[in-house]
């Protein structure tokens, strides 16, 4: 019979809630992302010839949302 009373794993970990560290990184990034995403936005408008639907402030928040997870889960 096999003792089911020890847990060998490990405690399972919950989801934590980002701490403020990550909004300081996230905000940290985004507004360095920000001046890259005007100016290829601006390119693309003018290759395009017309307005794309993703504007420089959605390129740079997705920029953001994209490397500050990898920050905190880098070894």
């Amino acid at each position: 019979m096999t003792d089911q009373t020890n847990n060998i794993a490990g405690p399972v970990r919950a989801h934590k809630p980002p701490r403020t560290e990550f909004y300081v990184y996230f905000a940290i990034i985004f507004l360095a992302t920000l001046p890259l995403a005007c100016l290829t936005w601006a390119l693309h408008a003018v290759r395009s010839g017309s307005l794309t639907d993703k504007g420089p402030m959605a390129r740079a928040w997705s920029q953001a949302r994209i490397i500050t997870p990898m920050i905190f889960t880098a070894p």
